[in-house]
């Protein structure tokens, strides 16, 4: 990068670039992995609405102050205003569980509520590291569960239900439901019906499983023959809870789709459940649901309905996690999807954010896929990952590939920028002349614009752009950042190996191998890299920037992913670099000039 020489003590306008590109870097690569300060910790709210959850593993469920446990439980109070009606009692005398599996997931519900207390991607290990011994006894690698079961078991469990009336609702989901199979198991496509009614509330939710991710749910309740609106909630978070950094309620938003546009709300943003008042639901929504880094679940309205017509609610409940052996409250991001059409209707996806996938889907998805406001550098990034990894199967080497690729193209304003060297080496000597002549004048003196137009005109003189070597390395930030974005949120690289130690290229090297040899590759580059002069600032820059990357990589869990590209540009650049220097030797330095005085400068 060339750099003109000036006073030892003042920055030249080129290195103030170099350090103002430097710092920039810095600054977003530290709020990428930031995002604002940490909230302070609430006290936990009463998780209303809460929900009694089935037993796990014979353990009684959580309850809240707000809620009944189901051995308590009698028959809800119907309104004094409802006119009594005589309606059938429908229960079941045993809690069971009915597991639905196809090549995709394995779920599992209770009748106790008709809740899900299990939903397990098939494809997709968890991200334990190092690979322990699964919960279920099995050995790693371990099936990714989106449900949180400690958390459901204290707030409440994806697929409950959400009415206005919380003493109704909590008898709802404490229930236990009469299903349509005395089967156990039942493989894809499968249809299963949950009833339940204690003479009048009448609850029946229908389950339509096929090959694909997309599972349908018919929620129809009635009060006294009446139907009432109901809403199906997703509760208890989402997500791999496995992740070490960041933690994993970070990760995780509720959001929503209306007129196209996707509106995020991670836990810091959300409100308790009280600043939702019976009733309230919010409208004109294309599609609702919650996420984290590389998984959905998205309710969509059913096939061949109008957009905008789902409701929503979100809310965050709290519950208690041990921290340092202490009971800690956390924040748990729920929400809740209901219509105006009777019985309720949605179509629920639960599965990975494959970009493709997502984009076919009706209404389209592929938004979930977040590349941030560097989007217009990232996407085609990725997509050029993609078309690579057709033929190359693997996603390390398709990164190489696709960075030999791009310094190719860059390759020519590298020979650009080293002209641009070879000009201000011969110029160096007069424009040293014509700051000296200046250098007893303050920053701030109008007599430094004389100077700087002075050297301006010898720049337009010789045809030289001021800032033309730096131009390569300013092009390689978008591209390092939007390579950040496409390595961190995309499914397709995460847990992509590249080779021997490397096994997950979405996560940071292990062994700091990576970060190591990035920073050397970049120290030398800047080593064969001619300088105008030997400006000790300028000397200093280029020995604190190969450092500092380095030690950036090995301190924040930047991706694997981006070393391998920064380390494989760096290679390209020695052997380019190597290139010039032998093909077009530097010209010897200029006499230097003569001041107004006739002494040399």
């Amino acid at each position: 990068m060339s750099v003109v020489p000036g006073q030892k003590d003042k920055f030249t306008p080129e290195l103030r670039i170099l350090v103002a590109s430097l710092l920039s870097m810095v600054v977003i690569l530290l709020w990428l992995k930031y995002y604002g300060p940490k909230p302070p910790v609430q006290p936990p709210q009463a998780n209303r609405p809460a929900h009694t959850g089935p037993a796990n593993s014979g353990a009684a469920p959580a309850t809240s102050s707000a809620t009944t446990g189901p051995k308590s439980l009698a028959a809800p109070v119907a309104p004094a205003s409802a006119a009594p009606v005589s309606v059938p009692r429908k229960s079941d005398s045993q809690e069971r569980t009915i597991t639905v599996e196809n090549d995709l997931y394995h779920v599992e519900i209770s009748n106790q509520g008709a809740v899900v207390t299990s939903w397990k991607l098939k494809k997709y290990a968890d991200d334990t590291k190092p690979p322990q011994k699964c919960k279920d006894g099995s050995n790693p690698p371990c099936v990714l569960d989106v449900v949180h079961q400690e958390a459901s078991q204290q707030t409440g469990w994806p697929f409950a239900l959400i009415l206005d009336n919380e003493e109704l609702q909590n008898a709802a989901n404490g229930a236990r439901y009469q299903v349509s199979t005395p089967a156990s198991t039942l493989n894809a496509p499968a249809d299963v019906e949950f009833s339940w009614s204690d003479g009048h509330l009448e609850v029946t939710k229908r389950l339509h499983f096929d090959h694909s991710y997309v599972v349908r749910v018919e929620t129809s309740v009635k009060l006294n023959g009446s139907p009432i609106k109901a809403g199906l909630g997703w509760l208890g978070g989402f997500g791999d809870l496995t992740v070490a950094n960041p933690a994993p309620i970070e990760t995780v938003t509720v959001y929503y789709s209306e007129g196209g546009r996707i509106t995020n709300y991670p836990h810091k943003k959300l409100e308790n459940i009280d600043k939702w008042p019976p009733g309230l639901w919010q409208g004109g929504k294309d599609f609702v649901g919650i996420e984290d880094r590389y998984f959905a679940a998205a309710f969509l309205p059913p096939n061949g309905a109008a957009p905008g017509t789902l409701e929503t609610r979100y809310w965050k409940a709290w519950h208690s996690v041990q921290v340092n052996g202490q009971d800690t409250p956390e924040p748990v991001p729920d929400l809740a999807v209901s219509s105006s059409a009777i019985p309720a209707a949605v179509r629920v996806y639960v599965g990975p954010k494959d970009y493709d996938d997502l984009k076919k889907m009706n209404p389209p998805l592929h938004a979930l896929v977040n590349f941030g406001w560097l989007e217009f550098v990232a996407d085609p990034l990725f997509h050029g990952l993609k078309w690579l990894h057709n033929y190359i199967p693997n996603w390390g080497w398709s990164i190489v590939v696709l960075t030999l690729v791009l310094n190719m193209l860059l390759f020519p304003l590298r020979i650009s920028g080293y002209k641009t060297t070879m000009k201000m080496q011969r110029v160096a000597p007069e424009i040293k002349a014509i700051q000296d002549r200046y250098k007893k004048y303050k920053i701030n003196d109008p007599k430094k614009a004389e100077m700087n137009k002075e050297i301006m005109a010898i720049y337009s003189r010789e045809g030289i752009n001021p800032v033309g070597g730096c131009v390569p390395q300013l092009l390689q930030f978008p591209i390092w950042f939007g390579l950040y974005r496409a390595l961190q949120g995309t499914i397709e690289l995460r847990h992509a190996p590249w080779f021997g130690w490397i096994r997950d290229l979405s996560a940071k090297d292990p062994y700091y191998i990576l970060p190591l040899l990035m920073g050397l590759s970049m120290y030398l580059v800047s080593k064969m890299t001619p300088m105008t002069a030997t400006d000790p600032q300028q000397q200093a820059m280029m020995k604190v920037m190969p450092i500092g990357m380095a030690a950036m990589f090995m301190v924040i869990p930047y991706p694997s992913g981006l070393a391998v590209y920064i380390l494989t540009s760096s290679v390209v650049g020695i052997v380019q670099q190597w290139y010039l220097n032998r093909t077009h030797p530097l010209p010897a330095p200029g006499k230097p000039a003569r001041g107004k005085n006739g002494k040399k400068s």
